[in-house]
């Protein structure tokens, strides 16, 4: 009798020790892990973008054009016929014939390019004049003011504008007079950069004059960039004295 209770104990030992086993198994079980997820892609670098215009379009043979541009996003950008150029700028070009100017802008998302055509004719003949026609130096000033920029920029501010066109309703009024605009920055800066921006002043003061009506034959641009200055106090009243176009005689 004892022998048959202790197999059953035996039995029922080993059944609740299975029955923990199979519990304690159950508690150990973890979760899957989550599925791999790939990290976001990082977004692709934005595309270039340009623009490319001459003023004027059309020209004499031996006359120049106004090239100006406007990029974004680009890394290098070059002109057929003139080479590698700032992103965004001017500069005088004289073709010797019809010329399709190109430009080509290359950054990070890609390349852009942009087109112009300057149409080269047959010049026209002269119109005659003598000095006599001429007026003195300080008459011509009183009459043409100066366009006057705001710092490191060659676009004109509405003063500029006004200047621009009192300049150019008097050179229409003296159609012998030749114009030599030259190009001013204040100290600020490298000589190479001020020798660029003082062209792009004196560009910027051309097109202005040519867009009311004046012949861009009788016109001629040179940048004296920071070599020439007009004030040399180290004051913001003094460099904005400097940062202009002026407009002379061209004899």
């Amino acid at each position: 009798m004892m022998r048959l209770q202790t197999t059953r104990t035996k039995s029922i030992v080993t059944t609740a020790m299975a029955a923990m086993l199979l519990l304690a198994g159950c508690h150990k079980k973890q979760s899957a892990p989550p599925p791999y997820s790939a990290p976001p892609a990082a977004a692709p670098a934005a595309a270039p973008t340009a623009t490319l215009t001459a003023e004027p379009a059309t020209i004499d043979l031996g006359q120049s054009v106004v090239l100006t541009w406007h990029t974004t996003n680009a890394t290098s950008v070059s002109i057929d016929g003139v080479g590698p150029v700032n992103p965004n700028g001017t500069t005088n070009v004289t073709p010797s014939n019809s010329t399709n100017f190109h430009l080509v802008a290359t950054g990070d998302g890609g390349t852009a390019d942009a087109n112009f055509r300057v149409t080269v004719r047959v010049p026209a003949a002269p119109v005659a004049g003598t000095s006599s026609n001429l007026p003195d130096d300080a008459a011509f000033h009183a009459a043409v003011p100066d366009i006057f920029f705001d710092y490191d920029s060659y676009d004109l501010n509405p003063a500029g504008h006004t200047a621009a066109q009192q300049a150019s309703t008097y050179l229409t009024q003296h159609p012998d007079i030749k114009l030599l605009i030259g190009g001013y920055c204040d100290e600020r800066g490298s000589a190479e950069y001020n020798l660029a921006l003082g062209e792009n002043r004196a560009n910027a003061a051309k097109t202005a004059l040519v867009n009311a009506g004046v012949s861009a034959s009788r016109i001629r641009v040179i940048s004296y960039g920071k070599e020439k200055q007009f004030c040399t106090e180290q004051n913001e009243s003094c460099w904005q004295q400097n940062r202009r176009a002026q407009f002379n005689i061209d004899r």
